[in-house]
């Protein structure tokens, strides 16, 4: 009987465990809501916005990027004629990255 009370705290003390380090484990998650990629734009000015969760750090193309305590960004870019490719990097605190990258074109 103790061996089956032994058992089961052990089982239990080890998904609890897991659960609770899922965020170390799993690292940052990014994901981008605007622009789309491939997205042609006529004025060059470019809204950006997404959210990203347990990250440390958010850049756009080596630019730091403001977040909210939700983990939502957004803002405004100016590109010239041409095309430009951004690169969106989340970084945790143990260094592990998490890349996007979205292709704009301004006629």
């Amino acid at each position: 009987m103790i061996k089956y009370l032994i058992a089961v705290i052990l089982v239990v003390g080890l998904g609890y465990g897991l659960i609770e380090a899922w965020p170390l484990i799993a690292g940052p998650r990014l994901a981008i809501s605007s622009p789309i990629n491939l997205a042609l734009d006529e004025d060059g000015i470019v809204t950006i916005g997404g959210s990203v969760t347990r990250a440390a750090e958010l850049t756009v193309d080596g630019s730091a990027v403001l977040r909210d305590q939700n983990g939502d960004f957004s803002s405004t870019l100016t590109f010239p004629r041409g095309g430009t490719i951004l690169t969106f990097v989340a970084r945790d605190r143990f260094g592990r990255t998490v890349t996007a990258r979205r292709t704009i074109f301004v006629p």
